[in-house]
């Protein structure tokens, strides 16, 4: 088996991905401290073909050089705007019908192994501060809160490599419909 190298690897142009029918995903960074991991969500909402994200709070946006350094130019191909207000914002995606689903650990939040989706709305996942998560204010207004299970000692993984997991479990649901 022989590795490809980057000119043999079928990519579209950012003219072409733009045209295409994204999924109906919708990320929310809310208060997202490193832009390296603002730059991290790009990438991986380009290559599921979300829809957008919402920058919210203290969010860097683009087009920040570190940023723009991680997502490789995916701060061009993935539509994005800024919120100052997190809470307003996600206030908005409910009232335009978004299933919000909180990316957290809460009393009764739903295991990643064991969750499904409504086909029929939009969803917009939330990730919060990678040191205080996602507000509580925010949560209560959530459908669902899905938790990563783990079983180390931290019960903490950076929010890029959660927003890398359950952007992965939901465009595979996705895809399926």
């Amino acid at each position: 088996m022989r590795k490809l190298n980057t000119e043999e690897i079928p990519r579209l142009s950012p003219e072409a991905f733009k045209t295409l029918k994204k999924y109906p995903v919708c990320i929310v960074l809310d208060n997202i401290r490193s832009h390296h991991n603002v730059g991290s969500f790009f990438r991986t909402a380009d290559a599921f073909r979300f829809e957008s994200i919402l920058l919210c709070g203290i969010t860097g946006t683009p087009p920040h050089r570190d940023i723009r350094k991680t997502a490789l130019g995916a701060s061009e191909t993935v539509n994005w705007t800024y919120h100052e207000d997190s809470l307003q914002a996600v206030k908005t995606l409910k009232s335009e019908g978004y299933y919000l689903i909180s990316i957290e650990i809460t009393e009764n939040s739903t295991s990643m192994e064991s969750f499904s989706l409504p086909m029929e709305k939009p969803i917009a996942l939330i990730f919060g501060n990678e040191v205080k998560g996602v507000s509580q204010e925010i949560i209560n207004l959530c459908n669902m809160v899905l938790e990563i299970p783990q079983e180390g000692t931290k019960h903490s993984l950076n929010v890029s490599i959660s927003g890398g997991i359950c952007m992965w479990e939901i465009y595979k649901k996705l895809r399926v419909k």
